[in-house]
């Protein structure tokens, strides 16, 4: 059959764009990886209605919910290849199967590139977060550690003061001019020069020079990437963005390919559960209006 969308990525963005489109009676397939980016994160917070609920039981839940309409269908796989054009999409999964569609709408999310410190890997998304909105308020206004990556940082450092006392740990990521060393200090942020060794513990980080500095919890603004490269092959345009690379879209949520929609993480930051849940609530609506009224998808 051919679907009127399909959604590739079915976790909040993909999930909230979907609702809006079965509750217009339009018949949507997702098709899923079951790779949620907060996968690794006990409980989700900052999700009005839903704080401190884990994100695997926010996800089976609005899951449940989306069943119980008729017009949806769900895959469990991943997506490898779209090709064709606006009201003839093509998508192929990894089972080799074809599935037709007349919109796409990519909400596929974005992958992390976490800096190489030993010890931090094991803990992203446990003591090593990036949103202080999502997972400060737990740590209790404790001595709070700032991975550098970039100047991203000292943002993040000088942003993290209403949560505890932050000290940064350059670890040679970042050149600090003097003005930066100057606000930084205003907020009464510690800079930490000396490299990192390792981390250890919950949230303990050992200098290369052998001292321990104990933390409740660690912070790192990573690079973020598309974690498909789907948008990217079918011809949608990329953007560099301070946190990394996205799917650029227009105020309608449409790629630079016509039919063609982006929402959630892969196409905006910054980034947390509610603002995916709004991007795609926004964007199942566009899609449905690219439906109803065809002569108003191409760009302008």
């Amino acid at each position: 059959m051919r679907h009127d969308v399909i959604v590739i990525g079915g976790s909040y963005a993909g999930m909230a764009a979907t609702l809006q489109l079965v509750r217009a009676r339009r018949s949507v397939l997702v098709i899923d990886a079951g790779e949620q980016r907060n996968r690794f994160a006990s409980h989700s917070h900052g999700f009005l209605g839903q704080d401190g609920v884990p994100p695997g039981e926010i996800a089976a839940n609005a899951r449940r919910q989306l069943e119980a309409y008729p017009t949806l269908s769900w895959l469990e796989g991943r997506a490898e290849a779209v090709t064709g054009q606006v009201d003839e999409f093509t998508v192929t999964t990894s089972d080799g199967l074809s599935h037709q569609g007349r919109r796409i709408l990519v909400a596929t999310g974005v992958a992390d590139q976490l800096p190489a410190v030993e010890g931090l890997a094991e803990r992203w998304g446990k003591a090593v977060f990036h949103c202080p909105y999502c997972h400060g308020y737990e740590l209790g206004q404790g001595r709070i550690g700032v991975v550098a990556t970039g100047p991203m940082s000292i943002h993040q450092a000088e942003l993290l003061t209403d949560w505890g006392d932050v000290t940064l740990l350059v670890n040679g990521a970042v050149e600090l001019s003097q003005e930066a060393r100057s606000t930084l200090e205003r907020r009464a942020v510690t800079i930490e020069e000396a490299p990192i060794g390792r981390i250890e513990g919950t949230a303990d980080v050992v200098t290369a020079d052998g001292r321990l500095l104990r933390f409740a919890g660690l912070f790192t603004a990573t690079r973020t990437s598309p974690s498909s490269s789907l948008a990217e092959a079918i011809g949608c345009v990329l953007e560099e963005t301070p946190m990394g690379v996205q799917v650029r879209t227009d105020s309608e949520n449409k790629t630079s390919v016509t039919g063609i929609f982006a929402c959630g993480d892969v196409a905006r930051a910054p980034h947390s559960v509610s603002l995916a849940v709004g991007s795609g609530a926004m964007a199942g609506a566009q899609v449905h209006r690219s439906l109803l009224w065809p002569e108003t998808i191409a760009l302008v």
